[in-house]
C-alpha cells in the first residue's frame, strides 16, 4: 500500500488509513469493470443454480469411446443446446469400420474480433450413467473429463448470448467423439478439427483444469514396436558362432541401450509396455503370445511401448537415436527392426501461447481468483489441442476442476464451476472485440 505524503503532511496517521482486504479489492475491481462485462458476470450468476443439473444430465448419458450409440446420443444432447443458442450445428459421422461415432461441430459466423476455436470431447474412458452429489463435489464418469469442460463452454456462450455479446463474432466449437482413444486413420479422425483450426485465429481447449495452472504446452505421443530376430537351436549352443546370442538378448540389449542413452533427456520418456519372446512370438495392440521350450534358443522377440516428447525436433532426435541403436551393433546372428507410429504431435510452448495465458490470468486476478501459472507439460497427457497448436496459438486446461479422471472415483468440484465459467466468458468477450 502506498503512503500519501500529502496525507502525512496534513496530519493523517498512515496506520489509521483504511486497509483493503483481498475480498474488498476484488469487489472493487469487479465494480470497475466496463458495464458490458458486468452484465456478462450477472448473466453467469443467474445461470449458476442450474450448473449441477445441467452437468448431471450429461454425465447420466454413458458415452465411452467405443460405444458408438452412447457417444452419438451425447452429441445429440449437446447439439440441441447449441441449436437453441442459434449456432449452426452438424454431426460428422465416422465410417462404421473405424468403430467411432463422430464429432459435433457448432459454429457462428462473424467478422468482428478474433476467430475462436473451442475444443472439448464427448467420449469418456469408462462407461457411466450415474451422477452422485456429495456436498460440493459430484462423482460420475466424465464428470470432469470432459463433460465438466463442455459445460463451461456451453454456459459461457449462453451468458454471452444472453447479453448480445456474440453478435457478428466467429466461433467454432468442436466436440470430438474419440479423444480418449483416437480412431484410425488419423487423417480422417482429425480432418474436421484441423479444418476448423485453419478458419480460426486462436484455440481454447477445455480439458480438465489443474489448480491455478494453464496448459501452454503438452507432450506429443507415439507408439513404437521393436522386433528382434535370431537363430534358433538347442540352448546348449547359445553364444556359439553358429547360434549367436538369441532374439531375447538382442531385444534386451536394445531396450536397455535406449535407457542408458536417452533417459536423461528432459521432457522425453519411452516406456516398454509389453514384451514377448520365444521360438514363436506375436503381439497386437493389447495382447501377445509366445511359444517355445526352455532348451531352445528364442528366435523372435517383440517389444511395444510408448514415447512422449516435448517438440517435433525432440521426437525426430529420439527416433534417430533409437533406430541407430536397434539396427547397428546387433548381437551375433541377430537383427532388429523398429517402427514408430505418431499419435499426437507435441504442443510446443510458444510466446503466443504464453501471451494468451497472461490474458486469462489478468481476468482471473481481476475477478479475485488469483494469478495463473504455466503448467508443466510433463504432467499432462496428449490431447486434441496438440493437433491445432502447430497452426494457431492455443491454451488448454480451461475445463472443470476434479479428481481421478479415467478412474471409477472420478469427480468434479461443483463449487468452482461458476468461477471457471466467469473467466471463460470474459476471455471470449475480450478476444472477440
Amino acid at each position: 500500500m502506498k503512503i500519501s505524503i500529502k496525507a502525512i503532511a496534513a496530519g493523517v496517521c498512515w496506520w489509521a488509513l483504511p486497509v483493503l482486504l483481498p475480498a474488498q479489492t476484488a469487489a472493487a475491481a469487479r465494480a470497475a469493470l466496463p458495464e458490458a462485462e458486468q452484465q456478462i458476470l450477472k448473466a453467469v450468476q443467474a445461470q449458476s443454480s442450474q450448473f449441477s443439473d445441467a452437468l448431471a444430465a450429461a454425465v447420466k448419458i454413458s458415452s465411452p469411446t467405443h460405444d458408438v450409440t452412447g457417444v452419438t446420443k451425447m452429441g445429440a444432447h449437446y447439439r440441441a443446446q447449441f441449436d437453441e443458442m442459434g449456432l449452426t450445428t452438424s454431426w460428422i459421422a465416422m465410417p462404421a469400420e473405424m468403430k467411432r461415432a463422430g464429432h459435433l461441430i457448432a459454429e457462428q459466423k462473424g467478422t468482428a474480433g478474433k476467430r475462436l476455436l473451442l475444443i472439448g470431447h464427448l467420449d469418456t474412458v469408462l462407461p457411466g450413467g450415474t451422477f452422485e452429489v456429495k456436498g460440493s463435489r459430484a462423482k460420475g464418469s466424465g464428470a470432469t473429463d470432459d463433460k465438466g469442460g463442455n459445460l463451461i463452454i456451453l454456459e459461457a456462450l449462453r451468458a454471452l448470448k444472453k447479453v448480445g455479446a456474440l453478435e457478428n463474432r466467429q466461433l467454432i466449437v468442436v466436440l470430438t467423439g474419440d479423444e480418449e482413444s483416437i480412431g484410425e486413420p488419423l487423417e480422417l479422425a482429425r480432418r474436421d478439427l484441423l479444418a476448423a483450426a485453419r478458419r480460426s485465429d486462436l484455440a481454447l481447449s477445455f480439458e480438465a483444469a489443474t489448480a491455478n495452472a494453464v496448459v501452454v504446452g503438452r507432450r506429443g505421443s507415439s507408439s513404437w514396436r521393436l522386433v528382434a530376430q535370431g537363430a534358433t537351436g538347442h540352448s546348449s549352443g547359445i553364444f556359439s558362432p553358429s547360434l549367436g546370442d538369441g532374439a531375447i538378448y538382442e531385444a534386451v540389449r536394445i531396450v536397455n541401450s535406449f535407457r542408458e542413452t536417452l533417459a536423461q533427456e528432459k521432457g522425453l520418456t519411452f516406456s516398454p509396455a509389453m514384451i514377448v519372446g520365444g521360438t514363436e512370438a506375436e503381439m497386437n495392440a493389447l495382447t501377445g503370445t509366445a511359444g517355445g521350450k526352455n532348451n531352445i534358443v528364442a528366435q523372435r522377440a517383440i517389444v511395444q511401448g510408448d514415447l512422449r516428447f516435448g517438440s517435433a525436433a525432440q521426437f525426430k532426435q529420439a527416433k534417430d537415436v533409437m533406430t541407430k541403436i536397434a539396427t547397428q551393433g546387433n548381437l551375433r546372428r541377430t537383427s532388429a527392426t523398429l517402427e514408430f507410429h505418431e499419435r499426437y504431435p507435441a504442443m510446443e510452448i510458444t510466446p503466443a501461447n504464453l501471451a494468451l495465458m497472461r490474458q486469462l490470468g489478468a481476468i482471473s486476478e481481476t475477478l479475485g481468483y488469483g494469478p495463473l501459472v504455466a503448467g508443466d507439460p510433463n504432467t499432462r497427457g496428449a490431447g486434441d489441442v496438440s493437433f491445432v497448436a502447430p497452426l494457431i496459438p492455443s491454451i488448454d486446461g480451461l475445463g472443470s476442476r476434479g479428481r481421478s479422471p479415467h478412474a471409477p472415483e472420478e469427480d468434479v468440484d461443483l463449487a468452482s464451476i461458476p468461477e471457471l465459467v466467469e473467466r471463460t466468458a470474459l476471455l471470449i468477450f475480450r478476444l472477440t472485440r
